[in-house]
Formats: C-alpha cells, structure tokens, sequence
C-alpha cells in the first residue's frame, strides 16, 4: 500500500487485499485442502495439526517471498516451499503430505475467493447505507422544484426528489446484481491439468468436502482456463463504480459556485484549498469520479485476459493478480465516499428556485405554448411563443411581461392562467410518482436484503 491508496479505498478493504491477508487466504486454502484429504484418507490424520499450526503468516518470510515469486512465476510456489519447511521443522512426516495432489492455481484462486467473500459484505453494507440516504433525499425532496438539464443546458423543471430517486434507482439495481455475486465464489481445485488425477477416486470427495469447509461453492469442474466468474465480479463492480461516478458528477456539477444547489458535508480538514481559504471542494465526488475513470481500464483487463490458452494460462490469468484487487479497492473507496456525501449533503432549495428563474421564464415556454397550442394549433402557438422568448432575450423583460404585451397570446390567456403556466412547481408531470414507485421497490428491497 502507498500513501495514497486511503484515499481511494476504505481500511477494512485495504485490509482484506493486504499481503497478510492474501497469504492467510492461500494458507486457509491449504490447510483446508489438509483436513478434507485426511478426512479421505489421502494423507493421514497425524499431519493434520502440524500444517494447520504452520498455515499462519507469521511462519513466512515475506521478502523473501516476493524475491521467489519473481523467478518461480507466481506467490504459490515459494510460499509452498517455506510452509513445507516450516512443517517439517515440527513433523518431517507431515511435511510430506503439504499442498499434496494440489497445483499453484488452486491455491491462488481459491485465495482469491475467499477474499472477495470476505470483501462482499462491505459492499453490501455501505450500498445499504447509500440507499437508505438516497432514499432519505427523495422522501425530503420528491416536490421540491429545481431545474432539469439537457446537453448542460437548462430544459424543464424537475423536482430534486426525482434526481435522487433515479439515483436510488440505478443503485437498487446494483443491489440485485450484488446479491447475485455469491454464486460466482467456487472453489478453485483440479490438480495439474485439471483432472485431479493426483487424488485418484478420491478426488471428487476432497473436491466436495474442501469446498464445504471454505464455505465457497463447488463448481461442476475445475475452472483453470475458464475466467468468466471473475470477469462477473469485476464487471459487476464496474458497472456499479460507473453509476457511483454519475451520482458524483451530478452531485459536483450542482456544487459549481455559479449553480451552489448542494454542497457536500463539511468537516474540518475537509475539501479546503491550501491557498484559498473560502474553498469547499466536493472531495468526495472526486474520489468517485477517479474510481470511474480508472476502474473501466480494470475491467477491461480481466475481460482481455478471458482468451486463455488450453488447461492453463499464460499471461491472461496473472494478469487478474493485481488489476482485481484494485477493482474491489476502488469501488469500495467510492462507494464509502458517495454513502458519506449523500448522508451529509447540504440542499439549498432557495437555490435551486432561484436558477429556476435564471431563463427569466422561458424554461417554461413549453406549457405556454401546449396551452396556446390547444386553442391556435402548435405551430403557429410555437411560433408565437418563440418570438416571445426571442424578445426576452433581447429586452432582458420576463416572459410574463413579454406575453402580456403580445395581443395575439394576451387575447387567449389571461393574465392569472400565464401566472400559473409560468410556476415551475405546476410543470414537473408525473415527477412525483415516479419518486413514489422508486421509494416502494426500496422499501421492497430493503425487507428482503
């Protein structure tokens, strides 16, 4: 870990992707393997309690680890070897029966495994959080008005509510694709070439009872060469960065000082400038819109490495090595950072009317001109109503003042039914509803999670 990694992720993942916590993973995956080949009779019970004593990181030299790695291939083999050392320092005899039938591969991946099963329940935990404060947010807001923006530019008034709802939306999705990541967290175990022949019969046993003791699911066969569950997990966990970094550029956008709509939560030390003392910069959401910016290249390298060669791979799968954990790290930084400013963030609704009027009016062209349309015809109403938007903008007046002065309008409406056509809270359509059928499927899917 270098120093800015706590930028980016959360310390109880950095925790679970550490190098203790990645040779205890390969060293449970051993020491499993012992049990349920004892248990078969494979090896016998006497080696048992001397792996199982010596399947701990303290036992491993980490620097010399890393210096065998980088000749032997990968982590498996050195740490096999000072493991069957520091078995045979206690029981020789036990040390024969180390890693036995087993191959560097299953060791990893099973190591794998068993860290993203470790890693899942923090995301779940803080996408809860999220969703409960999204949902916090549309609750509180489902009628506020605030402009709509199309291409950057103002469009119609929307209410905050319906923002925060479609955020919660795309975030209760994530929750059902979350929850179906278990299934893609088996055992890796086949041996050599993916035939278990070492174990003779006895391999679908051990196969059957390791998998049961670690808790990971058993897979029809072995997997070597055959990455798509982790390019499920991966991908999964893109997808869900990409809608955490639409939230943060909704949310950062909404902060600019010329729109100041919302502000992320303050806290001493947070999102100050080193020169500028009146910044509050939305730090928060530029950890999001990192995360979003580097996790598609992740993805994209599992998803690359998915070409695999035959039995085994050369290149493809070692290229998961580091490119997954950053994956997990990163979504996991973003989605604590964006569960914080969600929970904490600061809604100016006083704002957000104000911008409402920044087009003084013409935001609102569209009902004057449904409500023209109905008694002249739409054409010639958008025509009529265009000239007034036209002339506002020359004169700097107000659409209302524009339209009154406009015989062929002022003739149709009166001066009550512009005053109403022209209150954004009376244009936000079927707004309101759609934050309700979003608040119930949360409250649907939070009973069931």
């Amino acid at each position: 870990m270098n120093l800015t990694t706590p930028m980016f992720s959360t310390p109880a993942m950095c925790e679970v992707f550490s190098d203790q916590a990645q040779l205890q993973a390969m060293l449970d995956v051993e020491a499993a393997l012992a049990r349920a080949e004892a248990l078969h009779a494979v090896i016998p019970d006497s080696a048992v309690a001397d792996i199982e004593a010596c399947c701990n990181p303290s036992q491993i030299d980490f620097s010399a680890l890393a210096k065998d790695a980088t000749g032997a291939g990968n982590l498996a083999i050195p740490l096999v070897k000072q493991l069957t050392a520091a078995v045979a320092r206690i029981n020789p005899e036990a040390a024969k029966f180390v890693h036995w039938g087993a191959t560097s591969q299953d060791i990893i991946d099973s190591g794998v495994m068993l860290q993203l099963q470790a890693a899942l329940p923090l995301l779940r935990e803080d996408l809860q959080l999220l969703a409960d404060a999204l949902a916090a947010l549309a609750t509180d807001y489902k009628t506020t008005p605030m402009i709509g923006r199309t291409w950057m530019q103002h469009a119609l008034p929307v209410s905050f509510g319906l923002k925060a709802a479609g955020w919660l939306d795309a975030i209760l999705r994530h929750q059902d694709r979350l929850e179906a990541l278990p299934q893609t967290l088996c055992l890796q175990f086949g041996g050599a070439a993916g035939t278990l022949a070492s174990l003779g019969e006895q391999g679908l046993l051990v196969a059957t009872s390791l998998a049961k003791d670690l808790q990971l699911s058993l897979p029809d066969l072995p997997w070597h060469g055959h990455r798509d569950q982790i390019a499920d997990f991966a991908s999964t966990l893109g997808l869900l960065v990409g809608t955490l970094g639409k939230i943060a550029r909704d949310i950062s956008l909404m902060t600019q000082t010329e729109v100041a709509e919302v502000a992320e939560p303050a806290a001493a030390g947070r999102g100050g400038s080193s020169t500028m003392p009146h910044k509050r910069n939305p730090v928060g959401c530029a950890v999001a819109l990192s995360a979003a910016v580097r996790v598609p290249q992740l993805v994209a390298t599992i998803q690359a490495g998915m070409v695999q060669e035959h039995e085994r791979a050369l290149g493809g799968w070692q290229a998961e090595w580091e490119a997954l954990p950053q994956i997990v790290m990163l979504c996991a930084g973003s989605l604590a950072q964006m569960r914080a400013v969600a929970a904490g963030l600061s809604v100016d609704t006083e704002r957000m009317r104000a911008n409402l009027d920044a087009t003084r009016g013409q935001i609102m062209a569209e009902a004057v001109t449904l409500a023209l349309g109905a008694r002249l015809g739409r054409l010639e109403a958008h025509h009529l109503v265009e000239q007034a938007c036209r002339r506002v903008n020359e004169t700097g007046r107000h659409l209302r003042e524009t339209l009154a002065d406009a015989p062929q309008i002022s003739t149709l409406l009166s001066a009550a039914e512009i005053d109403a056509l022209l209150d954004p809270a009376n244009y936000t359509g079927q707004a309101a509803a759609f934050v309700e059928r979003v608040l119930a499927r949360y409250a649907q899917s939070k009973t069931a999670h």
